[in-house]
């Protein structure tokens, strides 16, 4: 049975982690809302930038640009995006298991290989530990994540692709829905999934007169897409840890209240036990004495 010094030990100890938690949670709430901020100045930009490129597309530039063009998948890079540090709940493990499940259920049964680009700490510690073939890694970013570090690994992205390292990019990440919501999403990146428009469609679009001409600005454009689809990836993975992790912290806060809660209420048991426990002997010790 626990004594009276060691639950008193342990509630101060369990205080302690609570004020950790508690601190742990306000940081996350900080840099999550400067986080969601970036996010709102990046996402306009890579839709805008999509839907331009969609308008500028042709039906040669689908047949023939090698950034459009479907190849047969023989390899297939897949870009794990996870974070750099724990304590956020379940935001890795979900990432981790969901890549590992699309490359046991949906390339191996057609044969098709899988290249991991590791992009955060845990990432790169579970697939290098194991029998995986990692093609890149790069831990650290999120510590101050900056433009470069997306255009570091686009760059790689786009090489390989290009140099038929591997025929398809598809990248897995959190995607921040709110704080208590993150969607994990599996996108593809290479080659850019532009689809091919209806004559409908085409009789919709405005009629614009471009110059320079058409192609010269859709290739121009295509790297700068891909560039800023990949630093929104990365800003988004980033937010929505921050999210997880204050949700995380906030349990632990909560459950550390409960458990200290359990801890006084078993301290004044036994306490209460301790003070009868010495009343009866004092009073038995007392009935003796008179008895003699």
């Amino acid at each position: 049975m626990a004594t009276l010094r060691d639950i008193k030990r342990r509630i101060k100890g369990v205080q302690s982690t609570q004020q950790i938690t508690k601190a742990m949670k306000m940081v996350a709430a900080a840099k999550l809302r400067r986080a969601q901020e970036k996010i709102i100045n990046a996402r306009p930009y890579a839709n805008e930038i999509f839907v331009m490129l969609s308008h500028l597309v042709t039906e040669f530039d689908l047949a023939t640009n090698p950034y459009l063009k479907n190849r047969d998948a023989k390899k297939v890079a897949l870009v794990v995006v996870t974070s750099d540090r724990g304590l956020c709940g379940a935001f890795n493990s979900n990432i981790i298991k969901e890549a590992v499940r699309y490359i046991d259920e949906e390339l191996k049964p057609k044969n098709i290989s899988a290249g991991i680009f590791c992009v955060g700490r845990k990432a790169t510690d579970f697939f290098t530990k194991r029998d995986f073939d990692v093609l890149y890694k790069k831990a650290g970013l999120f510590s101050g994540l900056k433009y470069e570090s997306a255009l570091e690994i686009a760059n790689e992205l786009i090489r390989g692709y290009l140099a038929g390292e591997f025929d398809k990019v598809i990248i897995v990440f959190n995607e921040f829905k709110s704080i208590i919501q993150q969607k994990i999403v599996m996108s593809q990146f290479l080659p850019v999934p532009v689809a091919k428009r209806t004559e409908k469609e085409k009789l919709a679009l405005p009629n614009y007169i471009y110059e320079p001409n058409q192609r010269e600005i859709f290739n121009y454009l295509l790297p700068k897409h891909l560039k800023a689809q990949l630093w929104r990836v990365l800003l988004e993975s980033n937010a929505a840890e921050f999210a997880a992790q204050m949700t995380a912290m906030d349990n632990a806060t909560t459950n550390a209240k409960e458990l200290i809660r359990a801890l006084n209420l078993k301290y004044n048991k036994e306490r209460q036990a301790a003070i009868t426990k010495e009343i009866l002997e004092i009073v038995s010790g007392a009935n003796a004495l008179k008895a003699g």
